[in-house]
């Protein structure tokens, strides 16, 4: 593309969504760059925006969404790159484009109201000047439609009502304000305690196992979503009720769901990695962009999987994505990035993006790429024939017209198994073992003509919740599948987060830093401070690091954080953490988000964090502070814990009481290593891991005066299972140990 024609202020910003729209003929508002062209006025979330708003008392329009949204470039090629539904907004309204991914608390509270109505991105909302909503919706077309007004309708019609009904706007609005207070206030009824965790826990499977889709597994017909928040309420399930029906049952639902998410569309086969949903019942035609946060919770469950089941099926999945992770995710410094886009140029030549693009196929592509005689096959086999059965890919293409109702991907193939290896091998009369090796190199090639394609937009900004995710994905899987190099690159991303998005002077975390000019780290101007999921899931990627690596360096951060965590969110009235801080006026509400979704909501998470904090610590107010979250959402949790199986899992865990699995040994010591692989290869949902040296002067023993009692027997790596600081008796060898984890 040659010199834009139009620029405005949010060419001045960092995160890669606003740089999108820096071009369009709004004025999203930031500083003003010397450009005749007619300008746009957008502006990122802040005061500049809010006063200009208060001071020529217009109206805010509000476009929030994030770099790899479909819909986002869709709304932006119609209608923000459209000269004259720009001329309309720049001279009735003051326009903000905000990153959800950078500013989850402006995104959240608008969408408490969207929400009402549906909610979805990119997120429409019109603001009074102080900054109170009162119309809103997602993506719109430009013109009106036989059942949707057009955006420029919408636009003109709510210019006019502001000339003509301000005030009844303004009531409106502050009407709107007050019930979304109402609707969003969670806080302790009176002398609430905590849920039975029974009663939760069997809800919870009785509402999951009704939405359960038997034949292709998942929760819902579609599209239908990974959803790791519920495949890790089920493996606690199991593990806390292993001999009966219904944890055989939670397993089962569990490790099908995998198999099925590994085996379809939704998996890229190619080049490894989860895209972010099905758009279909069976997990084929997936919405392409991939999330970071999808990859670092899959890489964790399918390592759980492996962990529980002994199926190496599970342990390639998991190295599959962090595979894809450290190849297209990692940032040189050590970082991981947010996301790739899901539309992407065909050719070189093409002049328009298309969802898929990248990852599609046709069939004559492939009998091109593949056409190689297979020996040992009924006769006149090719290697691409063989590939095509096994990949379901047709002739005309393998997708529905259902599935792709802009006709994107016409002709084109979504790889997905269609066989086992055993049907496909005796398709071609082939022995089954041959078949792995043909379909590798089948793979390889394609890999190999793919890297030719322009590749999809790469969201490069780092955030600190995301990476945490990432961290613990490494972590577990480095820890399950003895995997030495996964532990050492979750360890080298926690070095990252503590060189760049952390202050050591006010001890506080940030939210996120960018990929610069020559591949340096970059901060912006003003540098965005870190929200509660921030703190919440790099405290439980420094546990999960710690167990997998026994430095105790990174347990004594995440107990920092933890402290740090509890001054700026804790709500000493209600309970609970609030999402964001006290300080921020812009924020007309301070949420307690009440669902696990695409990513466990924070006070999910954290329940687990301040049990797992109490064990490293001795700071029986964190047990406390964990019973009274759950005594918070007592109402939902008992009601519909399907909504917060995150947390639902939390309550069986604060009820069955973490076990402190000492390991008392040299660190170096054959017999110690040999202990710590029995811990790591047993999944137990109710245990914390340390190890005891000897080293009365370090962190753990200062924390655990308890510590100093135990002893090595005869000269040995020696287990303890400990509870709430009393020990068992010590046992040597991980037969022994073994049998104490899975009693």
């Amino acid at each position: 593309p040659g010199v834009p024609r139009h620029t405005n202020r949010l060419i001045n910003e960092k995160s890669p969504y606003l740089l999108q729209h820096a071009h369009n003929p709004v004025d999203w508002k930031e500083r003003l760059v010397p450009f005749s062209f007619l300008l746009l006025s957008l502006y990122p979330w802040g005061q500049e925006a809010f006063d200009k708003a208060r001071k020529e008392n217009k109206l805010i329009f509000l476009s929030v969404g994030y770099s790899t949204c479909h819909w986002c470039h869709v709304m932006e090629e119609e209608s923000f790159k459209n000269k004259e539904i720009g001329e309309i907004m720049n001279k009735n309204f003051v326009c903000i484009k905000v990153d959800r991914e950078e500013r989850p608390d402006v995104d959240k509270v608008y969408m408490t109201f969207a929400t009402s109505g549906g909610g979805g991105w990119p997120m429409s909302v019109w603001l009074t000047p102080d900054l109170k909503p009162f119309a809103g919706g997602t993506y719109f077309h430009p013109e009106d439609r036989v059942h949707r007004v057009g955006f420029r309708t919408v636009l003109l019609r709510i210019a006019e009502q502001w000339k003509e009904n301000k005030d009844a706007l303004l009531e409106s609005s502050q009407k709107i304000l007050e019930a979304l207070l109402h609707l969003s206030e969670i806080r302790v009824q009176g002398q609430e305690s905590p849920p039975p965790s029974k009663e939760v826990m069997a809800t919870c499977f009785q509402q999951l196992s009704n939405s359960y889709d038997e034949d292709y597994g998942g929760f819902s017909k579609s599209p239908k979503f990974p959803t790791p928040v519920n495949l890790n309420f089920l493996f606690t399930y199991w593990a806390l009720h292993r001999t009966t029906p219904e944890g055989a049952q939670a397993l089962q639902m569990a490790l099908h769901t995998l198999r099925m998410m590994a085996h379809g569309g939704i998996h890229d086969h190619i080049g490894q990695g989860f895209h972010r949903y099905s758009t279909d019942q069976h997990w084929h035609v997936p919405h392409f962009e991939k999330m970071l946060y999808d990859q670092g919770q899959l890489a964790a469950m399918y390592s759980r999987a492996f962990q529980i089941s002994g199926d190496e099926f599970f342990a390639d999945i998991a190295q599959d994505i962090l595979l894809y992770v450290s190849r297209d995710l990692s940032d040189q410094a050590g970082g991981f990035y947010s996301a790739e886009d899901a539309d992407s140029y065909p050719t070189a030549a093409s002049g328009e993006k298309r969802e898929g693009a990248f990852c599609v196929w046709a069939a004559e592509e492939i009998r091109a790429l593949l056409p190689d005689p297979v020996e040992g096959a009924t006769e006149g086999t090719t290697l691409g024939d063989v590939f095509m059965h096994h990949y379901g890919v047709k002739e005309n293409g393998n997708v529905s017209p259902m599935q792709d109702p802009h006709q994107e991907l016409k002709g084109k193939n979504v790889l997905i198994v269609r066989c086992s290896p055993e049907l496909t091998a005796a398709q071609f009369g082939l022995e089954p073992g041959r078949l792995g090796a043909l379909l590798r190199e089948g793979r390889r090639r394609l890999s190999a003509a793919r890297a030719q394609r322009p590749r999809p937009h790469l969201d490069t900004k780092m955030l600190a919740a995301w990476n945490g995710l990432m961290i613990s994905g490494f972590a577990q899987a480095g820890a399950a599948l003895a995997e030495q190099e996964y532990v050492s690159r979750a360890a080298q991303a926690a070095a990252f987060l503590r060189r760049h998005l952390f202050d050591p002077t006010s001890g506080r975390l940030l939210r996120s830093c960018y990929r610069g000019k020559d591949n340096t780290v970059e901060q912006s101007a003003v540098p965005i401070q870190g929200f509660l999921e921030d703190y919440v899931f790099v405290i439980q990627a420094l546990f999960d690091l710690y167990e997998a690596s026994l430095e105790q360096g990174w347990l004594e951060w995440a107990l920092q954080l933890q402290h740090m965590q509890d001054k700026l969110f804790w709500d000493p009235k209600g309970f609970a953490y609030f999402s964001s801080e006290a300080d921020d006026p812009s924020l007309l509400l301070r949420l307690k988000n009440d669902q696990d979704g695409a990513e466990p909501t924070a006070n999910s998470v954290t329940v687990t964090n301040l049990l797992r904090a109490a064990c490293y610590s001795g700071h029986m107010e964190w047990v406390e502070k964990a019973g009274q979250i759950l005594a918070a959402f007592s109402e939902r949790l008992q009601k519909i814990p399907i909504t917060l199986p995150e947390m639902a899992r939390a309550t069986a865990v604060f009820h069955h009481t973490l076990k402190q699995v000492v390991i008392c040994g040299d660190p170096q010591g054959e017999d110690t290593k040999e202990m710590l692989r029995c811990v790591h290869s047993i999944f137990s949902p109710n245990k914390v891991l340390m190890l005891a040296d000897g080293d009365s002067a370090g962190f753990l023993y200062r924390q655990l005066p308890f510590l100093a009692s135990l002893e090595r027997k005869d000269g040995k790596a020696t287990a303890y299972l400990c509870s709430n600081f009393a020990c068992s008796l010590p046992v040597t060898s991980p037969q022994e140990l073994r049998g104490m984890l899975c009693p």
